[in-house]
């Protein structure tokens, strides 16, 4: 079955940079529009990043656009979100997912900005 699982989220200080991951299993990655979501607290899922299979279509909302940079890498079945400048409005639990609604996502990683 699907699997996501994100890594490398934490705490930062306003201004600094995360980057996350996402393994991917259980279906071809590599032919497979790839998503990023995050959810804050007490607010709806949100959109944050689209990127093709083949890695080359890139879309982004404008609030992270300039900011976030998503990637993949297919031989590694791996999603990537790296994330600078960050900011207190970024504070949330990030999702990988592999449909454009967020419901088959991972179980998130949570990004806390902070000073």
């Amino acid at each position: 079955q699907v699997q996501l699982v994100e890594s490398g989220g934490g705490l930062v200080q306003p201004g600094g940079s995360l980057k996350l991951s996402c393994v991917a299993s259980g279906f071809t990655f590599s032919r497979s529009w790839m998503y990023w979501f995050r959810q804050a607290p007490g607010k709806p899922l949100e959109w944050v990043s689209s990127i093709s299979d083949g890695g080359v279509t890139v879309s982004y909302p404008d609030s992270v656009k300039g900011r976030f940079t998503a990637s993949r890498d297919n031989a590694k079945n791996t999603l990537y979100l790296q994330m600078n400048s960050l900011k207190f409005d970024d504070t949330a639990i990030y999702y990988c997912a592999k449909d454009t609604r967020g419901e088959a996502r991972g179980q998130g990683t949570q990004v806390t900005v902070s000073s």
